[in-house]
C-alpha cells in the first residue's frame, strides 16, 4: 500500500518512479503518494480550474489523507493502473485534495456526497463541472466491476457518455441538489433570538448519549467504536453541575468505565504509548491502527480531567502516557506537532505489500523468543512470557476473531489487552504485585526495543495550526494538573511554533500549514494556504489555556489579536455563528458552518467558550454578546438533537452560569502564590476563568481589568479571590479554604465582600 512521498505500494524503493506529476510540486504528504501516478493530477487551483474551462472537461476530484487505508488501496488498484490514468487523462481534468490542508473543499463535496449517496467517507470521488459545480459523487471504487459495486472504469465510461450526450440534465441536477444544500446547511438567527434554556438542552443531551451508551464496555455504540472525547467532556462537564443527582452520577460513571475500558483495550498501544483511531469490536480490542494527533489532543484532555474528578491515579498515568507518545514520535524539533501516524506498514524490512497493525502485533513465539527468563519464585516456573502472555490475552493461534479481520492481514497475531487486573496476574503466578509490575514493565521496554527495528508506519509530517492548537491545550492543561514543568515548558515551545511559523504578522493571516523538509527543517509552499475557522478557534482555546497554566499574559493578547482576526474573516453579522471558511472565497461553494461535533470539535463550539472566557480577561462585553448570538443561532440543532453539539452544550452551560473569576493574588512562581494555584488546578471547574494579579499595573490584564488593583495580597500572603462578574467571596489564603470554597459552587454567598472598588 501506498505511504508516504517515496514511492507507491508494492515498487520497491530501489525502482526509479516511471512518471512524474505536478503533485512533486507539492509538500503535503498525501499528494506526494500520488507523485507517480500515470494520473495527470493537479492541485485545487486555478491553473485546473482554468484548464477544466478552456477544454470543456469535467473534473473528476479526488480527495483523502495520508494515512488513509481505502486511500491506499484505491491508489494501488487504480491510480497506478495505466489504462484508468489514461481514460482519466484524456477525458478529465484531474485534481487531487488533502482534506487535512483544505478541509474548506472536503466539506462543501462531503455534503454533497452524503446528501445523494447516504454515506460518506474517504476516498472521496466527485465529479464537477469546469465550474466546480458537482454532479456525481461517491467514494471508494474498485478498478472493475465486482459484486454490488460498479468499478472505476465502467463509472468514468457511463460519466463521459452521460457529458456528451445528456449534460444538461447532468448539470441541472446537481444545480438543484446544491440549492437544496443550501437551504439545509443554513444555520442562523434574528439579532432579537436567545439560545435556548440550558438545562433544558443539558439534561436531552445527557439523555441521548445515555441512551446509546454501551454498558458493558462503555462508549456509543456496539462497534465500529469511537473515543468520542467530546462526549466524554460534556459528561463530566454535566456531572459538574448535577453532583448531587443520580443523573450526575451515571453521567460520571459512563464517562470514568468508559476511559478505563479504553486505556485497558488494544486501542491503547501499551508498548509504544497512545491511542489508535477507534476499535473495529465493541470491547475496545482490535484497532484501526492509524494514530491522529487530534485524538491523542483531545483523549490527554479527557483522562486529566477524569483525574481531576475522580483522583485516581490511572487516568494521569494514562494523560502523561499519551503525551510520552506525542513527545516521542509526533513532534519537531520547531516545536510543532506532526498530523498522523499510518496503519499500515511493512512487516518485514525488504517487503512489498504492507499490512495494517504490522508494526504494532505479536505472534506468541515471538513473546517467548524475547522473554524466556524464568521468573524466580513464580508457579509452575513461569517464565517472563507467560506472565506478559497472561495478562494481555495472548494466544498461541492469535487473538484477533475473523470478524475483526476480514482480509487476514491479523492471522496468527496478538493485539495485547489487558485481560486481569495486576493483583489477579499477580495471584495466578503466586508473586507479589510490585514483582508483577516490574516484570510487565520490563516486558514492555523490550517489546518497544524491538518494534523500533520493525518498519515503521509512514508519518504524516505535515504541521496543521488548528491540531497544533488542540496539542497546545493538552500540554497546558495536563502540565498544570500535575504541575509538571516539562509539559507547560513543551506547551510554550508549541505556541511559540505557532506563532513563528503559522502566523504570517503582516498580513495578520493565520496559515492552515507548514511541513518538514527534506533537511528536517520547517517548509511552506510558495502560496501557503490561509487558515480556516478551526485553525483560529483552536489556537486561541489553546493559548487560553496556556495562559492559565503559566500565567503569562503576552499569551492573552495574542489570543485577543487572532479573536479580533477570527471575527473580521468569518463572523456572519446577520445570522450569528462563524462561517467554517471565509465566505469572500468564490471557488468554495456553501458557505457552511459546522454543526457537528465528531472526531474534532466544531470551531463554533470551541469559539462559543473561547468568546466568554476572552471576555472576562480583556472586559470586552461584545465577546459574550456574540458568543450569545452563537449559540442562538444553532439553537435549533441544540434543541433537537444535541447529541450532534456536546462541546456546544457545554458552551450553553458556561453561559446560563456564568464564568468565575479565581483572581491569585500574588507574586509569580512564590510558593504561596503556587499552593493557591495547585488547588485550582487539582479540581475540574468548568465554568470559570483563572488569573494572576501580581501588581503589574502596566500589563496586558491591569490595563483591561482595573478592579485587579483592588484585589491585594492580604497580610503578606497569596490572596485568592473567587468572583463572580467581579463580586467576591471573602479572600482566602489557605489552599484547604480556597478548595472548600471552589467545590461550594457559587461564590456569591452569604458573607461575601465586593471586590470592586468604590
Amino acid at each position: 500500500m501506498a505511504s508516504g512521498g517515496e514511492g507507491q505500494g508494492q515498487t520497491p524503493p530501489s525502482s526509479p518512479p516511471r512518471t512524474t506529476n505536478r503533485l512533486a510540486q507539492e509538500r503535503s504528504p498525501y499528494l506526494l503518494q500520488h507523485a507517480h501516478n500515470p494520473v495527470d493530477w493537479y492541485p485545487w487551483g486555478q491553473e485546473a480550474f482554468d484548464k477544466a474551462k478552456s477544454e470543456d472537461k469535467p473534473i473528476f476530484l479526488s480527495v483523502g489523507y495520508s494515512t488513509c487505508h481505502w486511500c491506499h488501496v484505491m491508489e494501488r488498484e487504480s491510480f497506478e493502473d495505466e489504462e484508468i490514468g489514461k481514460i482519466l487523462n484524456e477525458n478529465f481534468v484531474c485534481i487531487k485534495v488533502d482534506r487535512e490542508e483544505r478541509p474548506d473543499v472536503d466539506k462543501v463535496y462531503m455534503t454533497f456526497v452524503q446528501a445523494t449517496s447516504g454515506g460518506g467517507g474517504w476516498p472521496m470521488s466527485v465529479w464537477l463541472t469546469p465550474d466546480l459545480r458537482p454532479f456525481i459523487g461517491g467514494t471508494y471504487f474498485p478498478p472493475r466491476d465486482g459484486g454490488r459495486r460498479p468499478g472505476l472504469t465502467t463509472v468514468l465510461h457511463r460519466i463521459m457518455d452521460q457529458w456528451q450526450n445528456n449534460r444538461p440534465a447532468l448539470e441541472s441536477s446537481g444545480e438543484r441538489v446544491l440549492e437544496a444544500l443550501r437551504k439545509g446547511t443554513a444555520v442562523a438567527a434574528d439579532l432579537s433570538e436567545t439560545p435556548p434554556p440550558a438545562s433544558d438542552v443539558a439534561n436531552r443531551c445527557f439523555q441521548q448519549l445515555a441512551h446509546s451508551y454501551e454498558e458493558e464496555y462503555g462508549g456509543f455504540r456496539e462497534a465500529p467504536k469511537f473515543p468520542s472525547p467530546v462526549n466524554l467532556m460534556f459528561l463530566m462537564s454535566f456531572w459538574a453541575v448535577n453532583r448531587s443527582s443520580t443523573e450526575g452520577a451515571e453521567a460520571l460513571q459512563m464517562t470514568l468505565h468508559t476511559l478505563r475500558m479504553m486505556a485497558l483495550g488494544g486501542i491503547h498501544d501499551h508498548v509504544a504509548q497512545g491511542f489508535h483511531r477507534y476499535s473495529t469490536d465493541s470491547s475496545w480490542h482490535v484497532p484501526h491502527f492509524e494514530k491522529m494527533l487530534y485524538d491523542q489532543a483531545q483523549l490527554a484532555v479527557a483522562y486529566i480531567t477524569a483525574y481531576q474528578v475522580s483522583g485516581e491515579q490511572v487516568f494521569a498515568d494514562v494523560a502523561r502516557d499519551i503525551l510520552q507518545y506525542v513527545s516521542r514520535d509526533l513532534s519537531d524539533k520547531s516545536g510543532g506537532f506532526y498530523s498522523a501516524e499510518d496503519a499500515d506498514s511493512l512487516p518485514v524490512a525488504g517487503g512489498l505489500e504492507k499490512r495494517e497493525g504490522a508494526f504494532c502485533v505479536w505472534t506468541a513465539s515471538e513473546l517467548r523468543e524475547l522473554l524466556p527468563e524464568q521468573v524466580e519464585g513464580a508457579t509452575g516456573a513461569a517464565t517472563q512470557a507467560d506472565v506478559l502472555m497472561h495478562h494481555y490475552g495472548v494466544k498461541d493461534q492469535g487473538n484477533v476473531d475473523f470478524e475483526q479481520d476480514p482480509h487476514g492481514e491479523l492471522q496468527g497475531q496478538n493485539v495485547l489487552i489487558v485481560r486481569y487486573s495486576e493483583e489477579l496476574t499477580a495471584a495466578r503466578f503466586g508473586l507479589s504485585l510490585n514483582k508483577v509490575r516490574h516484570l510487565l514493565a520490563s516486558a514492555r521496554a523490550k517489546m518497544a526495543e524491538v518494534r523500533k527495528r520493525r518498519p515503521c508506519p509512514h508519518l504524516d509530517t505535515k504541521m496543521l495550526a488548528s491540531w497544533n492548537g488542540l496539542m497546545l491545550s493538552a500540554y497546558a492543561r495536563v502540565g498544570a494538573v500535575l504541575g509538571d514543568k516539562a509539559l507547560l515548558e513543551r506547551a510554550v515551545q508549541a505556541a511559540n511554533f505557532l506563532k513563528t511559523h503559522l502566523w504570517d504578522a503582516q498580513q495578520q493571516t493565520m496559515l492552515r500549514s507548514c511541513y518538514r523538509g527534506d533537511e528536517m527543517e520547517v517548509e511552506q509552499t510558495p502560496s501557503p494556504i490561509a487558515g480556516f475557522l478551526d485553525d483560529y478557534s483552536y489556537v486561541v482555546a489553546g493559548l487560553l489555556d496556556l495562559y492559565e497554566a503559566r500565567l503569562q499574559p503576552h499569551w492573552l493578547a495574542w489570543a485577543q489579536e487572532l479573536q479580533l482576526r477570527q471575527d473580521l474573516l468569518f463572523w456572519d453579522a446577520q445570522g450569528g455563528g462563524y462561517y467554517c471558511s471565509d465566505p469572500a472565497d468564490a471557488s468554495v461553494l456553501l458557505r457552511l458552518k459546522q454543526d457537528q461535533d465528531g472526531a474534532e470539535p466544531s470551531a463554533n463550539s470551541v469559539s462559543a467558550l473561547s468568546l466568554q472566557r476572552l471576555s472576562h480577561y480583556t472586559g470586552r462585553q461584545e465577546w459574550q454578546e456574540r458568543s450569545r448570538r452563537l449559540l442562538a443561532a444553532f439553537s435549533d440543532r441544540l434543541t433537537r438533537v444535541p447529541i450532534a453539539l456536546p462541546d456546544m452544550v457545554r458552551g450553553l452551560m458556561a453561559h446560563h452560569h456564568t464564568l468565575r473569576q479565581i483572581v491569585i493574588s500574588g507574586q509569580k512562581d512564590a510558593p504561596d502564590t503556587n499552593s493557591l494555584l495547585a488547588t485550582v488546578n487539582s479540581i475540574f471547574l468548568p465554568h470559570k476563568v483563572l488569573m494572576l494579579a501580581d501588581g503589574d499595573t502596566e500589563g496586558f490584564l491591569y490595563q483591561r481589568l482595573p478592579i485587579l488593583s483592588s484585589l491585594t495580597p492580604q497580610g503578606g500572603r497569596a490572596t485568592a479571590y473567587v468572583c463572580q462578574d467581579f463580586a467576591c467571596a471573602l479572600p482566602v489564603t489557605d489552599p484547604q479554604e480556597l478548595r472548600r470554597l471552589l467545590l461550594n459552587g457559587n461564590a456569591n454567598t452569604p458573607g461575601q465582600a465586593d471586590g470592586r472598588s468604590e
